[in-house]
């Protein structure tokens, strides 16, 4: 999944990095869906059919966060993590990761893999059912997957997470309207032939670009203000910029979530102020605020948890098409004059862990040994020396992109322009873009450089950072970085079936990368603080986008 915006984020959740949240309580930027009309956009929307139950929103029984509008709701062309945190609750797929992040039943009860890891035959739950009551089939995920696919549905995200599926390619070029690899067997078992072995198949279908949606719903035009889902929580109310209101769906396929509603305010507002009045029960804990916060003789010091290390990552990326970032040395002159123990101590009050490679630690695959392009100013000025861009007078224009509509873009970013003021002479212009339309122009490769925004694993698995963003041919490689040698390495780890190897492969290819700095990776999140009201039981501070809302409980 995923995107995520950082002042913060989303994966992208849309997170301050002055405050460095991780959850999805986070103020964003308001925003609209980039891919549909502004009709198609859900104004305000209630869902009465007979499945719900008729308590009164302002039951006890609810939980209240702070929230950013979503750029869209249809699982098939979300690409952010703002996005993901309530399509995860809204709908459903074969699996789901679940807040441990392992791979789980969702829909589909049970399967069976080939001995050539090629095919996979899934068995849907006799009981699953839409937010309607309607009975799901294997027939819905067949049209789901070839909506999905469809070059009229514009997906970004299709081809990446659906493209190891025999003809799904053929779909999202035109050639086909049928995906050959997928076959119905009868109304609950579907068949799926994948083009190799691929270790991480299963995992991508948590991702909501394989999530089932109802052709019937899918008529009216707009859906969107009634998505009929099959997920724990239906969308009762959504007024675009004010408030977002999910309930609890009694005809889920699993026993029905304990809260009857979770609001969500996208108003905005002072998180910690609203924390002390009661109107929101999460908050994370931003520099300001800290050092009270972890006094054992205040008051909110009882409500203080320690979020897990996350899997993402905060970075600077190089569009490599645009000068002066088609020079490796220019890039890596950049990167040398970046002093990320120094932000991260000084101004970012070790909130954030300064990173060097790609995978954050704790994922499959980090290696510790990956040293990156430490800071160093002598060798920040050796690499400019040695770039075509050494006559710094004769610079193009160099615009850095960030997320935003107004005010700072953030004060790490503006120590980052500073630093390279001061190292190498380098001036840069800031250019803020509502998140909206920095997505598509990201997606069009039109920006020269970005940041403001990181990257948060969709499924625990290196190929969903390194492959999904660095390979040539994806849609997701933004930087237009082309290695031919990372290119095989990629290729071959996608269809290794043993784990050492592929993840050797995985950690050749990250040095490289590293190397040729078509990102300069800049902090992983370390330890964060989470405030959460003692009323809220069973809340999960996970490090990637999971649906968790069904195990929350709220006791009085």
């Amino acid at each position: 999944m995923n995107l995520m915006k950082y002042f913060k984020p989303n994966k992208v959740f849309y997170i301050f990095v002055t405050t460095m949240l991780l959850i999805s309580c986070s103020s964003e930027s308001k925003s609209s869906d980039p891919f549909s009309s502004a009709d198609e956009l859900t104004k305000s929307s209630e869902n009465k059919s007979s499945n719900i139950d008729n308590t009164s929103k302002n039951s006890s029984n609810k939980l209240n966060i702070l929230y950013s509008d979503p750029p869209t709701l249809d699982p098939h062309i979300a690409q952010d993590s703002t996005s993901a945190g309530i399509i995860l609750e809204l709908y459903s797929g074969l699996v789901s990761l679940n807040t441990d992040l392992k791979i789980v039943p969702d829909l589909a009860e049970s399967w069976t893999i080939s001995e050539d890891g090629m095919q996979y035959i899934f068995k849907l739950r006799d009981n699953a059912k839409f937010h309607d009551g309607k009975k799901i089939t294997a027939n819905d995920f067949l049209w789901s997957f070839t909506r999905a696919s469809s070059p009229s549905t514009v997906s970004i995200t299709a081809e990446d997470y659906l493209g190891d599926i025999i003809g799904v390619r053929d779909v999202i070029k035109g050639d086909s309207e049928v995906i050959s690899g997928i076959k119905v067997i009868d109304d609950l078992t579907l068949q799926i032939n994948i083009d190799s072995p691929k270790a991480y198949f299963l995992a991508k279908l948590t991702y909501p670009v394989a999530f089932v949606l109802d052709k019937e719903n899918l008529k009216e035009a707009n859906w969107m203000d009634k998505p009929n889902g099959s997920g724990p929580f239906i969308l009762d109310e959504y007024l675009i910029g004010e408030k977002l209101v999910l309930k609890r769906n009694l005809n889920w396929h699993k026993p029905p979530a304990k809260l009857e509603y979770v609001s969500m305010n996208l108003a905005g507002g002072s998180a910690m102020a609203m924390y002390e009045n009661g109107e929101i029960d999460i908050t994370g804990v931003g520099m300001a605020d800290l050092e009270r916060v972890l006094d054992p003789d205040n008051i909110l010091n009882k409500d203080v948890v320690v979020a897990p290390f996350d899997f993402s990552q905060y970075y600077i990326g190089f569009n490599m098409e645009k000068p002066p970032f088609d020079d490796i040395f220019f890039r890596q002159a950049l990167a040398y004059a970046i002093n990320k123990e120094l932000i991260a101590s000084e101004v970012l009050s070790d909130l954030v862990k300064p990173a060097y490679g790609i995978l954050p630690p704790g994922f499959p695959g980090y290696d510790e040994k990956i040293q990156g392009l430490q800071h160093s100013e002598i060798l920040a000025k050796e690499s400019l020396s040695k770039s075509k861009y050494s006559d710094i007078s004769s610079l193009p224009r160099i615009i850095l992109s960030v997320p935003g509509t107004g005010g700072s873009a953030g004060l790490d970013i503006e120590v980052i322009l500073e630093m390279w003021k001061q190292t190498l002479g380098i001036e840069v212009e800031i250019q803020q873009v509502e998140w909206a339309t920095f997505l598509q122009m990201l997606n069009k490769k039109d920006l020269q450089f970005f940041s403001g925004l990181g990257w948060i694993a969709d499924y625990p698995d290196p190929e969903n950072f390194l492959d999904i963003n660095f390979h040539s041919k994806k849609s997701t490689n933004h930087n237009n970085y082309n290695n031919p040698k990372v290119d095989d390495l990629l290729e071959s780890a996608r269809i290794e079936r043993d784990v050492q190897t592929r993840l050797d492969m995985y950690n050749q290819a990250e040095k490289i990368i590293v190397e040729e700095s078509p990102w300069i990776p800049l902090w992983f999140p370390g330890d964060r603080y989470v405030l959460i009201n003692q009323r809220v039981k069973n809340y999960k501070l996970t490090p990637m986008s999971v649906p968790k809302y069904s195990l929350v409980e709220i006791v009085e």
